[in-house]
């Protein structure tokens, strides 16, 4: 498979694939295709449909297999921001955003990843439940806005606000801290929690997240 990505600020991942090579995407996020793909509708079980309903995807996932030689497809951003390849091997795995998860080669394998800690769940602002991309192959994630990309040494602490950890390695642990006094609590503007990441690992930090994004324009909208 050779992929291409282009577009800004909605991008598009352009893959061209030859006889018998596949790619999985969640309901909708496929834009275009040339003739010689063939579409197959899977759940993979009830117990991995409903995961993935809970992981914030759909119950369902379409496969296009090619039939000849250079075939294309396309699958499109969702909202403003970017298009991330992965490159998944059996040895490496990444937490990803809920609804992150935009398209893959059909070695990716696509789950649920529970936070181990209840206070990251209910105040880390990333969700009880994230996903987990594991297998080998390719996998495409979106990113709200840009991103940051940092490497964690072993030990090394990044404090994030809630809502912009995009994607982290799974080697990277995450807890949230409350902020430190009540003066900042109450005017600081920035919430009463931190999501915090410990090494080793990559992070990778988006920049607006669409909930955040949704706020600001909320409040240009005047109401009936």
């Amino acid at each position: 498979m050779q992929y291409e990505i282009k577009g800004t600020p909605f991008p598009v991942v352009i893959c061209k694939l030859d006889n018998g090579e596949a790619m999985i995407t969640e309901r909708g996020s496929m834009t275009w295709m040339t003739p010689g793909l063939d579409m197959k509708t899977v759940g993979g079980g009830v117990g991995k449909a409903i995961g993935r309903m809970f992981a914030g995807e759909a119950m369902f996932q379409n496969v296009y297999t090619a039939t000849t030689n250079g075939c294309e497809i396309a699958f499109g951003s969702s909202f403003a921001g970017k298009i991330i390849p992965l490159e998944i091997t059996p040895g490496s795995s990444f937490i990803v955003q809920k609804s992150g998860f935009l398209a893959s080669t059909s070695g990716v394998e696509l789950s649920i990843a529970y936070k181990k800690k209840i206070g990251a769940s209910v105040f880390g602002g990333e969700g009880f439940i994230m996903q987990k991309l594991t297998g080998s192959g390719t996998a495409f994630v979106e990113i709200d806005g840009d991103y940051v990309q940092y490497d964690l040494a072993p030990g090394q602490v990044m404090y994030i606000d809630t809502g912009y950890l995009a994607m982290m390695d799974s080697t990277v642990t995450m807890d949230v801290e409350m902020i430190k006094g009540a003066k900042n609590v109450l005017f600081g503007g920035e919430g009463l929690f931190n999501t915090k990441v410990t090494g080793p690992g990559r992070i990778w930090i988006q920049t607006m997240p669409i909930a955040g994004l949704a706020q600001a324009i909320a409040g240009y909208i005047p109401s009936k």
